[in-house]
């Protein structure tokens, strides 16, 4: 990718971002990332050029696409200083949670092409899952560059309606708290049953782990790889037994991804 890419900030997101794009043999002069905390370590760490702010971009330097991955407390300040890009060929991509691209048109103007993202935290490690929406001004040749950048941190989606993106954030976005709940769970009551503390820890991670990996790699829906380590009257039988009663586990699921969902509509209005 020959464009020119400005990163404004590089937290744990921005930071898996910019290693992913690199990673990808996108070329270090081709970015700048605008950064006012850490920016000797960044420049350390990932070897391209790093501003404190905008006003040290030089004036050679026109940006194709302008990634915002600040926290969306700050996009207030932070995002009207973009304005002056705004033009039919450069694209701007947000991975802040709970703003909509309405909220961008008015702070940048008419005729910015936005994409709205939600990726999730797996990112960090190159297993995440990003859906994103665009706005009416988005081209196709846009769509298809932002895909290819959130392609940098795993799995790629879009939506057509934006106000899917609450759903969105309510399954995936914030699903892998609930996996890790999941692990504190399991290894809470294998030490009920006996189990060494440090051991019960071990297993939970791995087997989580573990059987992600293997949803990930097989075809298999989720429902035909339960059934294949369940044995008629044998233990895992007796526990989804337990997990799948009426009140079982979907209903909480349910419950929680309802309330996830109405609290992202919330930050969102």
């Amino acid at each position: 990718m020959e464009q020119k890419l400005l990163l404004v900030g590089c937290g744990k997101m921005g930071g898996a971002l910019l290693a992913g794009w690199l990673g990808r043999d996108m070329s270090r002069a081709n970015v700048v990332v605008v950064e006012p905390y850490g920016g000797d370590a960044l420049r350390e760490q990932f070897g391209v050029k790093v501003i404190e702010s905008l006003e040290e971009l030089e004036s050679a330097f026109i940006p194709n696409i302008i990634v915002f991955a600040v926290k969306p407390q700050a996009m207030d300040d932070i995002v009207p200083l973009y304005a002056e890009f705004v033009q039919p060929e450069t694209m701007f991509l947000s991975i802040a949670a709970g703003k909509p691209s309405s909220y961008f048109e008015k702070l940048l103007g008419d005729g910015a092409a936005i994409v709205r993202s939600m990726p999730n935290t797996p990112a960090a490690v190159g297993r995440g899952i990003t859906v994103a929406f665009g706005n009416a001004t988005v081209s196709g040749a846009q769509k298809s560059v932002a895909t290819k950048l959130l392609e940098a941190v795993g799995e790629v989606g879009w939506v057509d309606g934006e106000g899917l993106i609450d759903a969105v954030t309510a399954v995936s976005g914030s699903g892998p708290a609930y996996v890790f709940l999941m692990i504190e769970c399991l290894a809470k009551a294998g030490i009920e049953v006996g189990l060494d503390p440090d051991l019960a820890e071990r297993l939970a991670r791995a087997t989580v782990a573990g059987s992600g990996e293997l949803a990930r790699q097989w075809s298999e829906s989720a429902a035909t790889l339960r059934e294949n380590v369940t044995s008629p009257g044998g233990t895992t039988a007796a526990a989804l037994e337990v997990l799948m009663a009426e009140d079982g586990l979907q209903k909480l699921m349910s419950r929680a991804v309802e309330a996830a969902e109405e609290r992202s509509r919330e930050l969102a209005s």
